[in-house]
């Protein structure tokens, strides 16, 4: 049996008559922890937000769990009702945390659950107050997110995606709205999620993030991947190590 988790071929996306993506293709094995980097405005995000839905594209296949979700060449995306399970495998995390800010912790975790996945208000908490353990939380469940730090609202959404149980963890730059210190505290939680085995893919800016904890890079610039390799390849490029500098 293929441990193939994720294939896309060809992807390509046009914003305001500008192409975004380029023919972008991404296989990714049960396991596999793949950061993408690049300058803004290479196509990172947009690459990610496609995989999981949240955008749609204009060419190219996407499967995910050996469904295809869209193939342009064949009739497109798929029904609504095999998209909404075909997504649940992916897990989300935004850069901008998006949690509720009318709702506590604990309900910013249980809620997904109870609508996605159909699980008692017992089940739901049960696995929300596990997850806020696990991210040193457990005294915040009650508390808003208006009254927790940034890294600590991420944290949130860490456990928020955890809680569906996904095949595949996506992070779209999930410290760029954090200090130093905060980043540090996000970082420390998705370098223990790669040593558990979960697969991700990384869209980030920490170049030595990138370098110690994906088996994959992929340097993204205009819409296409210009290199891809182990992180000894892809920074012993001439091209990466011109946009990373020192930290290349």
């Amino acid at each position: 049996m293929s441990d193939l988790i994720l294939s896309a071929s060809g992807v390509r996306k046009r914003f305001d008559g500008r192409d975004i993506l380029k023919g972008v293709s991404l296989s990714l094995q049960k396991g596999d922890v793949v950061a993408i980097i690049g300058r803004s405005g290479s196509g990172k995000s947009t690459f990610l937000r496609c995989l999981a839905e949240l955008e749609r594209i204009d060419a190219g296949r996407i499967e995910i769990g050996g469904e295809a979700m869209v193939d342009t060449e064949k009739k497109g995306y798929e029904p609504e009702s095999r998209l909404r399970v075909i997504r649940r495998r992916m897990g989300y995390v935004f850069q901008d945390f998006n949690l509720f800010p009318h709702f506590t912790v604990l309900r910013n975790i249980t809620d997904a659950q109870r609508c996605v996945l159909g699980r008692s208000r017992k089940e739901a908490e049960q696995r929300a107050r596990t997850l806020l353990a696990r991210m040193g939380l457990s005294d915040k469940a009650d508390t808003y997110p208006c009254f927790l730090s940034g890294g600590q609202q991420q944290r949130v959404a860490i456990a928020r995606a955890l809680a569906l149980d996904p095949d595949i963890l996506c992070f779209d730059e999930p410290t760029s709205a954090l200090d130093p210190e905060l980043t540090q505290e996000v970082l420390s939680v998705i370098r223990d999620l790669a040593a558990e085995g979960h697969t991700m893919i990384v869209v980030t800016h920490e170049m030595s993030f990138a370098r110690e904890v994906a088996g994959r890079i992929l340097y993204m610039a205009e819409g296409e991947i210009l290199c891809e390799g182990t992180p000894a390849q892809v920074f012993a490029d001439a091209r990466v190590r011109a946009f990373a500098g020192d930290d290349a």
